[in-house]
């Protein structure tokens, strides 16, 4: 089979594509493998009750069936759904939002696969711009979204140690350059796979970066403000039309009705519109359908921030509290301070394997993780050893199973650093 160049480069292997084969086999072998590499959300009891009142609503209701499954929504999305977001988001945040600032997409993937090609790529006459990454690791989604190749920068951040085994990443302003070439900056925040959380000192000096230069600031917001708020620091909800705002409902447990939201300035939003037509015809109506009633009553912003949010931060501290008694003090190990998001970012300095064999060591033993180094575009693949010496571990599951993992993942990095103890001897 000959393919094009877009053929060649989409099939080419990829960071969030093994992943996704990961997932799928191993739901799929029936082996009792420890699920904590995607970002597949845990299941909130009192979330799944209300979700499934609505569809029960929606059920008995002929009308809202028929809104549910029997229409196509127009490009831009379900108008009912974008009608209750411009009034709460305006109500909450008076961001002077109209209708034309808001668009749908079958999910955040397909909205930064549509972005990064709006925005960077080629323009034609021989120019071509590229998307920057502030700060480096990134969402492993981003890798491979652009129609060409080499579509990001990014830069290296600076590390500053917040604890005794905890670091933290800042966006190192004095090596962040825009150019003529910078199509946008994009950041997500929390940011995946770290759990970092930009400033709003950090927003503010990106925003006004993007404004001196004409470009967009994309806010990857998946997990974060307004909804569905996994953020354990303060974050302030922020957009104007310098920005464009990347929401989604998975985090807040739709991840299967893949609604993606994008909240730009009204250009934007009709061009991305358009590619909505042609990419997908209409966007699907099942997710904002379903969460419409939460948005209309503003239960979705208390949900994300008394049920959403406080089941995940106890979550991210009895992961702390088991790896910490894991690993001990005999070794050298770091977690990235945990400000938001459901993972952790775990750094082993000076690791004698690389990341992607202790995944695939961790793997044997029955415990999915990710490698550290593919969360990494824009930068060189050599010359920062830090990127074969990390892992992203999700901890959105079962308790007693993500501990079992955290231990295997002690037990195994310690077995690596006595086998090399034992050839260098």
């Amino acid at each position: 089979m000959k393919l094009s160049a877009f053929g060649q480069k989409m099939t080419a292997e990829s960071g969030i594509t093994s992943l996704m084969d990961d997932l799928g086999n191993a739901l799929a072998s029936g082996e009792d493998m420890i699920m904590m590499g995607g970002g597949n959300p845990g299941h909130i009891p009192e979330i799944q009750a209300r979700l499934q009142g609505i569809l029960e609503d929606i059920a008995n209701d002929p009308e809202a069936l028929r809104r549910l499954v029997g229409v196509y929504d127009p490009p831009q999305g379900e108008k009912r759904f974008i009608a209750s977001l411009v009034t709460l988001l305006n109500s909450e945040y008076d961001w002077g939002l109209t209708a034309d600032n808001i668009a749908l997409t079958n999910g955040s993937q397909a909205a930064f696969f549509m972005l990064f090609n709006m925005f960077g790529g080629e323009y034609g006459q021989g120019q071509r711009k590229h998307i920057l990454l502030p700060l480096a690791p990134e969402y492993i989604g981003y890798a491979d979204a652009g129609i060409g190749q080499d579509l990001f920068r990014a830069v290296r951040p600076e590390i500053s140690f917040t604890d005794a085994h905890e670091f933290k990443y800042r966006v190192d302003f004095d090596k962040l350059e825009v150019t003529a070439e910078t199509g946008a900056i994009c950041v997500s925040r929390p940011t995946n796979p770290t759990g970092n959380v930009v400033t709003d000192s950090e927003l503010s000096r990106l925003e006004a970066l993007a404004r001196a230069h004409d470009i967009p600031l994309i806010v990857d917001g998946a997990y974060g403000t307004p909804f569905p708020s996994l953020l354990f620091v303060d974050a302030a909800p922020h957009w104007n039309e310098q920005i464009i705002l990347c929401l989604s409902l998975s985090k807040l447990g739709l991840p299967a009705a893949r609604t993606g939201i994008v909240i730009a300035d009204a250009p934007v939003i009709k061009a991305l519109s358009g590619i909505n037509a042609i990419m997908n015809l209409a966007t699907g109506s099942f997710g904002a359908v379903l969460a419409e009633p939460l948005v209309r009553s503003g239960d979705i912003l208390k949900l994300s921030r008394d049920v959403v949010c406080p089941f995940y931060k106890a979550k991210m501290e009895r992961a702390v509290a088991v790896f910490t008694d894991a690993m001990g003090e005999d070794y050298q190990w770091y977690a990235h301070k945990p400000e938001g998001a459901m993972f952790l970012w775990l750094w082993f300095p000076g690791l004698p394997i690389t990341s992607f064999e202790l995944y695939q060591r961790l793997k044997h033993r029955g415990v999915l993780v990710v490698s550290g180094h593919y969360f990494f575009p824009g930068l060189p693949e050599d010359g920062w050893r830090h990127r074969q010496e990390c892992l992203r571990v999700t901890y959105s599951q079962d308790d007693d199973r993500v501990a079992e993992g955290l231990r295997i993942i002690a037990e195994e990095v310690k077995a690596v650093w006595r086998e090399y103890d034992q050839d260098c001897d």
